[in-house]
């Protein structure tokens, strides 16, 4: 009779560990599981360049830049255009919410953006070791 009185026990605390830990994923913050993650909103013409609207969201204490690229599509090679930008990391607000930047580009030398054309524009994350990572892409017109 002793040994069924343990393992109805020890049965009873392995159903309540795993109830305890179901418990803890199910309260756990669903933003945490979307962290790290990018996407494109509006691409226009600035005086200077091109803007971009990026939705972003990051982990708390992430180490890292945001980065925008632009290149013109309709240009030929030797006439392709390029723009970027980057958000430094004291201006990202790393808490797993979802924030919106807006990224001025500046164009290289000699490149320039025109009313109609054609860009792609690469968002991503650049971390202090030269890690590239949560890359958005967009076609978009001017």
């Amino acid at each position: 009779m002793t040994s069924s009185i343990l393992r109805r026990r020890a049965a009873g605390a392995a159903v309540t560990v795993l109830l305890v830990g179901a418990g803890a994923l199910a309260t756990a913050p669903s933003a945490a599981a979307k962290a790290n993650l990018l996407s494109i909103g509006k691409v226009s013409r600035s005086s200077g360049g091109l803007q971009v609207k990026v939705t972003y969201s990051c982990d708390v204490g992430m180490d890292h830049e945001l980065v925008a690229n632009a290149t013109t599509l309709n240009h030929s090679s030797h006439d392709q255009s390029i723009a970027a930008g980057t958000v430094k990391k004291d201006h990202l607000v790393c808490d797993y919410k979802n924030h919106a930047a807006l990224v001025t580009m500046r164009p290289a030398a000699s490149a320039h953006f025109d009313k109609g054309d054609k860009v792609k524009v690469t968002v991503f994350y650049f971390d202090n070791d030269g890690f590239r990572y949560g890359d958005a892409e967009v076609v978009a017109a001017l």
